[in-house]
């Protein structure tokens, strides 16, 4: 029988969100079939919460997936699953919106999504492809876009709605005109990148917060990222190895004592079974102290959307010198 994952409550929203997804964010972009088997392999093993994105590739692959899951009977219906997916930013204008979604639910196969993100806050001009040049990238229409995002949840296309890697500043901009809160804000959070300031600031607005990159990213070759420091770190090495845990189950058992849901990407049968199985032990009050202590470093630089013909001249103002 399929291990059962805890949810949690999704924002100020009526719905629950299952704590511990599996995210098929890759580099290289795996092909169809893998993502496929290994959707199908989440399922069987109990997962119930994907994450995907236009820019991944996988919407596709996973829409595939849950159809071929349904046809064996691994599932019952579409909603026992949580899906979410995200706005990438060359669709990031208010009448690209609703186009955007609709590609997404038809490659999905699904009616609708649980959860749609604003990917970056930026936007980038329609055409624009790899590598980004510096002169497509544009300011975000927080306000205009928005209100798309909050029409699309008016339609029932997106169970709800929130954003991914934006500040408390740009969370601010963003609440200064919204009707519809943002459900969650989904970033990168992991014992090295704790994000305490953030979390707090959704804390008080009633905001879900997410993990991307709860082990670190990985040894990411992408070039924008720092090399992954919590696969390296000593404090976390030795509080795996007193519990005879791995590593990568200590960081996630920190994010749920945290109250922080998570994607992690692992296409390994059984570093997918590792990953849920840190429901039934604790981290001690030690522990935790340790870990509060780790010398903090953000992995996802983004310099990628930064230049100094764009909205945001370095890193640093990206960030609104959250970093």
């Amino acid at each position: 029988m399929a291990n059962v994952i805890p949810v949690k409550k999704l924002g100020s929203t009526n719905y629950t969100v299952p704590v511990s997804g599996f995210g098929t964010a890759t580099h290289p972009i795996p092909t169809p079939e893998e993502t496929k088997q290994a959707v199908l392999t989440a399922i069987k093993l109990g997962y119930r919460h994907f994450d995907t994105a236009h820019i991944y590739q996988t919407e596709k692959p996973l829409g595939d997936a849950i159809s071929e899951a349904l046809s064996l009977g691994l599932i019952k219906s579409r909603s026992e699953l949580f899906i979410t997916s995200k706005l990438w930013a060359t669709e990031a204008h208010p009448e690209r919106v609703l186009p955007a979604i609709k590609n997404t639910l038809k490659k999905l196969g699904t009616d609708y999504v649980d959860l749609y993100l604003i990917h970056w806050p930026v936007a980038l001009k329609p055409e624009t492809s790899f590598p980004i040049k510096k002169d497509d990238l544009l300011l975000l229409d927080f306000k205009g876009v928005w209100e798309s995002m909050e029409e699309c949840q008016r339609l029932g296309l997106a169970k709800s709605i929130g954003v991914s890697n934006f500040s408390c500043k740009k969370l601010e901009t963003l609440l200064s005109t919204a009707k519809i809160t943002p459900a969650l804000v989904q970033v990168e959070i992991n014992p090295v990148w704790q994000q305490k300031k953030l979390r707090e600031f959704c804390k008080e607005r009633g905001i879900s917060v997410e993990a991307y990159s709860p082990l670190g990213g990985g040894d990411n070759k992408i070039a924008f990222w720092v090399k992954n420091r919590v696969g390296h770190n000593q404090v976390l090495k030795e509080i795996a190895e007193a519990k005879g845990k791995s590593l990568a189950q200590i960081c996630l058992r920190w994010l749920y004592e945290q109250g922080v849901s998570f994607v992690a990407k692992s296409f390994n049968e059984e570093r997918l079974k590792q990953n849920m199985s840190i429901f039934d032990w604790e981290l001690s009050a030690e522990d935790l102290k340790k870990i509060e202590q780790i010398p903090q470093a953000k992995g996802n630089s983004a310099a990628f959307l930064v230049s100094e013909a764009g909205p945001y001249k370095t890193v640093e103002e990206f960030w609104d010198g959250e970093i």
